[in-house]
């Protein structure tokens, strides 16, 4: 009876909000460890983060994306 009760475009609709709310779980969890890796904010910039990104969670998450500095450390070779 259940299948009956619930169609494969039901299923194919759960699917994909399911894996929208666990890609945006993993994004905002990304954000929080890179925040407070980074060795070039110091405490104060890491708390402003932490609570720009709990109390306005989409905005907070797309600023940080955005206006994330590249990482100084990494090396990048030029072919």
């Amino acid at each position: 009876m259940l299948a009956y009760d619930y169609p494969l475009l039901g299923v194919i609709w759960s699917l994909f909000v399911f894996s929208l709310f666990f890609l945006w779980v993993f994004t905002v969890v990304w954000c929080f460890i890179d925040n407070f890796r980074r060795k070039d904010h110091h405490g104060g910039a890491k708390a402003l983060w932490f609570l720009f990104i709990v109390f306005l969670p989409v905005i907070g998450v797309l600023a940080y994306i955005i206006t994330r500095p590249v990482d100084p450390f990494v090396v990048v070779e030029e072919i």
